[in-house]
């Protein structure tokens, strides 16, 4: 494996910076508007707060599209002081701070600041579910230009963009093979961080049931995994499958009225498999709230997911053997047999039946699995993996990845052959880390562009 990640160490020796990005949380149209024009910086940088405080955005941070605040990533500074990260939310009321529930959402917990258009009759204090004080500022729509332009770009390019638009391809593709050897060696160092706390085949265990997760499951997926070993299952082998769904606690009730004709054969026999183990692993079912069920597609739901986990431990002895042959093709071939009589033609318990066959792994997981599981795995090993997990090509993207591409490439008409790649788009997470998320002067100071013009 040619080793370039010393040189991005070495890249990194020198840094300290941080992010400043954009994405949509759709809601109404007003409140889109108002979010982007706050981004836009149409309200200016520089407020007086609620009490008085001088309160300044260092950066604004990236549009969230998910649950929780407006803009995440966020820095501000209050009379001068250091920059506090965290997050913002927007209202058009302040007291609608405490009326949607954010007084008591977790998720709101990092907020830095409270922003909001209209002031309540009573005085209102924004503060946290550790009752933490959240400073607050008003903003007047009316001091706002009329003109509106509705096409937002994804993220604003960074200034590293000009560097790396100067660069030869080639030197290009240097930088990002070494980010991204870096980024595997840390994988690799977690996993045996890993291995030598619980043995080389549970920590595969637990590293591939949290990618079978993704990032909305991850969590439930590797609390499942530590709380029921692989060893305790492979010696459980017929009741396996079972145990896991009543685990992760999709086996709540035993009426088979309230499921399809289709499926009430398949789960009277989980949950008379389940049952005799129910009372022993009682205190370690997970809660429902554990779980996101919404928001992924229906073939990734999951329950599907789950019925693969108890796949892989059914075959557990092929699948170490394709490890073995410290060949992609071979670990790709094992998943993509990955099958189920069931799951195949279902997407939950309760769902009705598809008409057609579904793969249970599909390709955008298998990559994944074989990025950031197998790959690592190996790499561990010591062997020299790199050919391969260079050759990996990308299937997905994501919201940080899009804003990393778009941070350091712009327009660039490069931009897309240089996230083709599985590796290459690890390399880029990895920048947009190391330099974007740790940058509290708004791309100012980020030491990132002077090193890419120095970059051999």
């Amino acid at each position: 494996m040619k080793n370039g990640a010393p040189s991005y160490e070495d890249l990194l020796a020198s840094t300290r910076v941080r992010e400043r990005a954009l994405f949509l949380p759709l809601r109404t149209p007003n409140e889109l508007e108002l979010q982007a024009r706050w981004f836009a910086g149409d309200f200016g940088k520089n407020f007086v707060g609620a009490t008085g405080d001088k309160i300044d955005i260092v950066q604004f941070g990236t549009w969230n599209r998910e649950s929780g605040p407006d803009f995440s990533d966020a820095a501000i500074s209050v009379n001068g002081s250091e920059p506090l990260r965290g997050c913002i939310e927007i209202d058009l009321v302040d007291r609608n701070w405490d009326l949607h529930g954010h007084s008591v959402n977790p998720a709101f917990e990092e907020t830095v600041l409270h922003v909001f258009v209209d002031k309540s009759d009573r005085e209102f204090f924004t503060r946290t579910r550790s009752n933490r004080n959240v400073p607050q500022i008003q903003i007047d729509p009316a001091i706002l230009p009329e003109a509106f332009s509705a096409n937002i770009p994804l993220a604003r390019p960074g200034r590293c963009q000009a560097p790396l638009g100067n660069l030869p391809e080639e030197r290009v593709r240097s930088v990002l093979n070494a980010a991204a050897q870096f980024r595997m060696q840390k994988k690799a160092a977690r996993i045996r961080a890993k291995i030598d706390n619980h043995g080389r085949d549970e920590a595969l265990f637990q590293e591939i049931a949290g990618a079978l997760g993704y990032k909305e499951n991850k969590l439930p997926f590797t609390l499942i995994a530590q709380r029921l070993s692989l060893k305790s299952l492979l010696g459980k082998m017929a009741d396996a499958e079972a145990i896991l769904f009543g685990l992760a606690g999709f086996l709540e009730s035993p009426d088979l009225a309230v499921y399809k004709k289709s499926a009430k054969n398949y789960v009277r026999e989980l949950w008379d498999r389940w049952w005799p183990h129910r009372d022993e692993l009682q205190r370690l079912i997970l809660p429902h709230k554990a779980w996101r069920l919404s928001g992924t597609r229906p073939v990734n739901h999951p329950q599907r997911r789950l019925a693969a986990l108890s796949i892989l431990v059914r075959e557990w002895p092929a699948f170490r053997r394709s490890l073995g042959k410290q060949d992609a093709a071979a670990v790709e071939k094992f998943f993509a047999r990955v099958d189920h009589p069931f799951w195949k033609f279902h997407y939950t318990l309760t769902a009705p039946a598809s008409p057609e066959a579904m793969a249970l792994v599909g390709q955008s997981r298998i990559a994944d699995i074989l990025a950031n599981v197998v790959l690592p795995f190996w790499r561990e090993e010591d062997v020299d993996c790199w050919p391969q997990y260079a050759k990996l090509p990308a299937r997905l993207t994501n919201r940080r990845l899009e804003t990393a591409a778009t941070r350091l490439f712009g327009n660039d008409p490069r931009r897309r052959e240089f996230t083709k790649t599985i590796a290459h788009q690890q390399a880029l997470l990895q920048i947009y880390e190391d330099f974007c998320l740790q940058d509290n002067s708004d791309c100012a100071h980020c030491p990132f562009p002077e090193q890419m013009a120095k970059w051999t």
